[in-house]
């Protein structure tokens, strides 16, 4: 179980980032930054620049913050069923950020705001000028009541807005803005029974059957209509299932997962999605079958060999695991959450040379893609007797927001290492750095 847990946290490693869990995976990432390439290129934005992060939360949600970083929720991920309607939600975000709503929604926050503290004024006002009490009570209550439906009034108009801007990039983009109707036709069918009974007027969002009916409109129009738009290559539709089985794999339940990809599924997604599960539970043998038959199937697919690498290594295997995770990283270079893994297998087996290799892969990725588990498995390299130990535990916890336990490591690497050195004076760094 220990190993197995070590697995876990290396390859679906949560950071916390403004206090939401967020998964660390290459192939995850990857596969959606090509995704929603077109649209950061329609938008004038280069994608090297976009950055995708997967936030650990089963809400169906999406947001962009500061048009550059796309944070995509895990039960968005395991619910939209294409790339192109995965590529609509984030369209319709990124319509938010081109439409400047957030500083918008903030001015209008502030303005109704104000209006409401005048108007409460005067309630209280009449309360205190021994007028009618209960007229100043209402009067106050009305004030909060008129806000709040003129911000969810602003906020409908956005989700308007948002919608028609991020249909015009997709448009823009050149990839089909079908994509819309597959989301809104799915969340129409998760919340039609719900929005039936619901007042219009008091939620922050249209009625989705009033934003699929928007959205007809609009692709039914010559300028849309008549366009030619690029699909998604089969490829991306088979990386995209894959992306989606791995997530069921790891963070549902069994039964879930043998209801989504029973055995009768032979695909490679269901295979993949089977086997992680399978490696959870401890039936490693049926786990290193499926692997072995998706390696068969897709040999120059670098995630299977990560995967391959995580059930060597809960069997123990650790001259296999590395050989595995070496292959995947000959496939895929500079994969900072697979040199982590193979970091860690190595401070295990603890060959000649090992932990040397360990240490410098480790601080490899530290450089471009720092990680909780990144400073954890260099303190193991390190080893407990060393004072670069003691700072890498620091920054381990300094990363999990622990501040009392990253302090008490700084303090005792410092009483280890020479004053002049990076780890010393990053130590130090930590200990002046505000509660």
């Amino acid at each position: 179980m220990r190993k197995l847990f070590a697995i876990l946290f290396c390859v679906l490693c949560p950071i916390y980032a403004n206090a939401a869990s967020l998964i660390n995976d290459t192939e995850i990432e990857s596969v959606v930054k090509e995704i929603i390439a077109p649209l950061a290129t329609a938008a004038d934005i280069s994608p090297s620049r976009m950055q995708v992060y997967i936030v650990n939360n089963d809400d169906f949600n999406a947001f962009v913050m500061s048009g550059e970083d796309v944070y995509i929720y895990t039960g968005l991920l395991t619910r939209i069923t294409s790339p192109n309607a995965l590529r609509a939600v984030v369209a319709h975000e990124m319509g938010h950020m081109i439409g400047g709503h957030m500083a918008q929604m903030s001015a209008a926050m502030d303005a109704e705001m104000k209006r409401t503290m005048l108007i409460q004024a005067l309630g209280v006002g009449l309360m205190v000028a021994g007028g009618n009490p209960s007229l100043g009570a209402g009067v106050m209550a009305g004030a909060t009541s008129i806000a709040r439906q003129s911000i969810l009034f602003f906020s409908r108009d956005e989700e308007r807005m948002a919608d028609d801007m991020g249909l015009n990039l997709m448009v823009r983009a050149g990839v089909n803005p079908n994509g819309f109707l597959d989301v809104f036709n799915q969340m129409n069918d998760m919340t039609s029974h719900i929005e039936s009974k619901v007042n219009p007027n008091a939620i922050n969002h249209p009625l989705t059957s009033e934003r699929l009916k928007n959205v007809r409109d609009k692709l039914d129009s010559p300028e849309i209509k008549n366009k030619k738009f690029k699909s998604d290559s089969a490829d991306m539709i088979q990386q995209y299932a894959m992306v989606r089985a791995k997530l069921v794999g790891y963070l549902d339940n069994a039964e879930r997962v043998k209801t989504l990809y029973p055995y009768s599924d032979k695909s490679d997604a269901a295979i993949y999605a089977r086997a992680i599960a399978n490696m959870r539970g401890g039936n490693l043998d049926g786990a290193l079958v499926g692997c072995k038959t998706l390696v068969s199937r897709s040999p120059n697919n670098p995630y299977l060999y990560e995967l391959l690498g995580d059930i060597e290594y809960a069997y123990g295997h650790y001259d296999d695991s590395v050989s595995a995770y070496e292959r995947a990283l000959k496939l895929r270079p500079k994969s900072p959450q697979i040199e982590t893994a193979l970091a860690l297998v190595l401070t295990e087996r603890n060959k000649p040379g090992d932990k040397d290799r360990a240490i410098e892969l480790c601080k490899r990725v530290i450089l471009v893609d720092e990680t909780p588990l990144s400073y954890w498995t260099l303190a193991r390299a390190y080893g407990e007797n060393d004072g670069r130990s003691d700072w890498a535990m620091a920054e381990y916890y300094r990363m999990q927001k622990s501040s009392e336990k990253s302090r008490e490591y700084a303090k005792r690497a410092k009483t280890k290492l020479q004053k002049k050195s990076p780890e010393y004076i990053k130590s130090d760094d930590i200990l002046n750095q505000k509660k």
